[in-house]
């Protein structure tokens, strides 16, 4: 009797172990869970004209913290925004920031957004390859976007009515709507390469990171355009610019936009973690590797020995 009684006592007090144990694992897993700058999981929206790099940074961000997993969702800057002020969203990356009215916006509802900016990218002008112009000038495309008829365009293309490639443009032309002709949009990035590689006498208009970046399906599409030089009206010096690295740098490119990382969790989560990556030496690297801008210029040590 004494032993069934000391063998119950002994399994009872395996099996509280037992439990214990698990508490202690499930207590562990759950705190490893938790969102950290570095770790947990996070869905990132990000503005589909610079959806390369950016994929690029998610990839090297996670392979630095493995126990941080970023999801991606490539959307265009007008349904990006329509999240954010319905707070479905809180981890952007766009190229352009908030102003003024906006800002008030969220401090209204106790949001304070934190701005990250990571880079500047450029707006190129390309044509099918066969078309003979290789130059088109400021004028030229602020006529088509003012609704006057142009010669030398016959429809300027943009990858989607809600990029920011339209927002953009209409800010340079300081203009509200696209006209209703000479002017037209499709569906995406991959598309308006498509369209473009195969049709001439149209202007596509799309973010310059595509063709520096070009995923694999679309390098047939990308070897039979060409890129547009463009006139900088501010610079009295009649040359034509290409959107390469230097000369969105320098500014002599006129059409160029800052990126930025905007984050509002309001709490030191991945958000975070993932625009300090961004925005540090590792991120910046990443960033002049894609042909862009970074915001700062990562620094590179030189080992001098004796």
């Amino acid at each position: 009797m004494k032993k069934n009684i000391f063998r119950i006592s002994l399994l009872l007090g395996i099996a509280l172990l037992a439990i214990q144990i698990g508490c202690k694992k499930a207590e562990k897993n759950t705190e490893s869970e938790e969102e950290t700058p570095v770790s947990g999981k996070a869905t990132v929206l990000v503005e589909e004209t610079i959806f390369p790099v950016i994929d690029d940074e998610a990839i090297l961000f996670e392979n630095e913290y493995d126990r941080a997993k970023l999801t991606l969702e490539k959307k265009t800057e007008t349904a990006i925004l329509q999240s954010v002020y319905s707070e479905k969203s809180q981890i952007v990356v766009m190229p352009r920031t908030l102003d003024s009215l906006e800002l008030q916006n969220f401090k209204s509802k106790q949001i304070i957004p934190r701005i990250t900016e990571i880079g500047t990218d450029a707006l190129a002008f390309i044509v099918n390859y066969k078309q003979a112009d290789s130059t088109i000038t400021t004028e030229e495309i602020m006529d088509v976007m003012l609704g006057k008829k142009s010669t030398k365009i016959k429809s300027l293309v943009f990858d989607n009515a809600n990029s920011s490639t339209v927002r953009t443009l209409k800010d340079f032309a300081k203009v509200k709507e696209l006209p209703k002709e000479g002017v037209s949009s499709l569906n995406s990035n991959e598309e308006l390469l498509n369209y473009i590689a195969s049709n001439t006498d149209v202007v596509g208009v799309i973010g310059v990171n595509w063709l520096l970046q070009t995923p694999r399906e679309l390098q047939n599409a990308v070897i039979n355009v060409k890129v547009l030089g463009v006139n900088n009206n501010k610079l009295k010096n009649n040359k034509f610019f290409k959107p390469t690295q230097s000369n969105i740098a320098t500014g002599d490119y006129p059409f160029t936009r800052k990126m930025y990382v905007l984050n509002f969790q309001g709490t030191t989560g991945l958000g975070m973690g993932f625009a300090s990556f961004v925005a540090g030496q590792k991120g910046q690297r990443i960033m002049l590797k894609s042909g862009l801008v970074p915001a700062i210029m990562p620094t590179r040590e030189i080992q001098v020995r004796n």
